[in-house]
């Protein structure tokens, strides 16, 4: 069980990290221009760079803290602020009726639901 936490969590850092990066570097004019990006609209610039600082701080806490063996419960809360961003996905996705875009958010909510589960002690 210790090898799929560790997977998971790896894949969700570096969707994370790459996503949050993404925020942070481009403008908002840019990513409400991509695929997927219409939620952007709905955000300030400022609002947007820290839900993009949010997902990178989650990113680096879901890896380092267990892997340097330094406050590993760190692990466990990253996944639970992954788990707040998701639900503040899903509701403003479900807000601009993007069906569509929930599928994914719900996808990450429950792989980081479980990481989070795992790490806090769920699994013998």
């Amino acid at each position: 069980m210790n090898i799929a936490l560790w997977i998971i969590a790896g894949l969700l850092a570096v969707a994370f990290l790459a996503g949050g990066a993404l925020k942070l570097i481009l403008s908002k004019e840019k990513l409400a221009a991509a695929p997927g990006g219409g939620w952007a609209e709905d955000f300030s610039a400022d609002a947007i760079k820290a839900i993009g600082a949010l997902e990178v701080l989650a990113a680096v806490g879901l890896i380092l803290p267990a892997a340097l063996g330094i406050a590993p419960v760190l692990v466990p809360l990253a996944a639970v602020g992954l788990v707040l961003l998701m639900i503040g996905a899903i509701v403003t996705h479900l807000r601009r009726h993007e069906a569509k875009v929930i599928v994914a958010n719900l996808a990450y909510l429950a792989l980081a639901g479980f990481v989070a589960w795992g790490r806090f002690g769920g699994v013998a």
